[in-house]
């Protein structure tokens, strides 16, 4: 749920994606400059997803208007003032100085483009070099280069409080953008990590553990934490290097700390106690787990199979089938990861009898009748 803070709304990733697509889709389809908007500040510790927010957007808006979308990614720590204005040089009579125009401001202003400017890391930049991006944020322009009128401005930066390189934002430029502050959500995650193909041990894990998803804190000196950017990470090196969590453990640990590698570590051996997931999808008989975090796993498990077989009615009718036995909050768990194995794939499900049959058990568990 969002809440206000600081006197700021703050939302989950998913939330915000939600909000900022809608309006930037509804001006793109008018026909309507973006300049007409202001600009948007994303807050929020490291590794929240603000980053990737961004790039659903631009998926969001090139999905839902047609229009190609491009993201030019300026870290503005890395720049110093004078780098936002250009290279100062003279002119072809030697009389006067002119200002070679920055890459950031090198954009497609076609009508069939939307440019996205992403100012990421504005509150780790030194004040002086956020004042320069007082111009920018509202007045579109920079001494003489002006951004082009299809372009949207979003910033992101981490809180003073986060002890991150972060210096406090000018008034004056606080005051030029929409302020939202992003949260750290669970489901928000879950819901894009099982789209994303993120691994199913790191799914399930989490699942069995929500409260693992995060952990960063701002008063603890540890360089290795979990939060969704890390743990996006270990399921990079599970997916592309190695699926065993015993051999892959020292990196695991190099990424959210050696204590939660141990505990996922020793979690993961539960998927040597699960049934064949492809036994499941074939039909076979299979024995239901008893324990939750076993439960969690093969939820985890099976979620993953469908995603690969997803246009395999047959096979996805088996696995419900298979999930009728689950205990009610797993079958509400397993029909969510379902129904966000990619976008308006419900309507894929609607056609499959067991899944018919396994929503309405899960409306009986919310209205509390089981």
């Amino acid at each position: 749920m969002s809440e206000t803070r600081v006197n700021m709304p703050i939302l989950s990733v998913e939330k915000t994606i939600k909000h900022l697509s809608n309006i930037y889709c509804e001006i793109v389809k008018k026909g309507i400059s973006p300049k007409v908007l202001p600009s948007v500040m994303l807050w929020g510790p490291p590794g929240v997803g603000k980053s990737q927010a961004i790039r659903q957007i631009a998926k969001d808006i090139k999905r839902n208007t047609g229009k190609e979308t491009r993201i030019t990614d300026v870290r503005l720590l890395l720049f110093n003032p004078i780098d936002l204005r250009g290279i100062p040089t003279s002119n072809a009579d030697k009389t006067l100085a002119i200002w070679l125009k920055p890459q950031i401001f090198q954009m497609d202003p076609s009508d069939d483009i939307v440019n996205i400017l992403f100012l990421d890391e504005i509150s780790a930049a030194p004040q002086s070099v956020q004042a320069a991006a007082y111009q920018i944020t509202l007045d579109r322009v920079v001494g003489e280069h002006k951004l082009p009128d299809n372009c949207i401005i979003i910033a992101a930066g981490n809180r003073v409080t986060d002890k991150s390189v972060s210096f406090k934002m000018p008034k004056a430029l606080a005051n030029r953008l929409l302020h939202i502050e992003v949260e750290g959500s669970f489901e928000s995650w879950q819901n894009w990590a099982v789209r994303a193909g993120v691994n199913p041990k790191v799914i399930g894990f989490l699942s069995f553990r929500t409260d693992r998803l995060f952990g960063f804190d701002p008063k603890s000196d540890d360089l290795a934490f979990a939060t969704p950017r890390s743990w996006e990470m270990v399921s990079n090196l599970l997916n592309n290097v190695c699926d065993d969590v015993k051999t892959m453990y020292p990196l695991i640990a190099g990424l959210i700390g050696s204590g939660l590698a141990l505990e996922f570590r020793s979690w993961c051996k539960l998927h040597f106690k699960l049934p064949n997931t492809e036994d499941i999808f074939m039909g076979k008989r299979c024995e239901i787990p008893k324990s939750a975090d076993t439960l969690y796993a093969i939820v985890s498990s099976m979620t993953n199979y469908a995603k690969e077989h997803k246009d395999d009615a047959e096979q996805i009718g088996n696995s419900l089938s298979y999930a009728s036995g689950f205990p009610a909050d797993f079958v509400s768990l397993l029909i969510e990861n379902y129904e966000n194995i990619e976008e308006n794939y419900k309507e894929f499900l609607m056609q499959i009898p067991e899944y018919y049959e396994l929503s309405q058990k899960r409306g009986r568990v919310r209205n509390g009748q089981v």
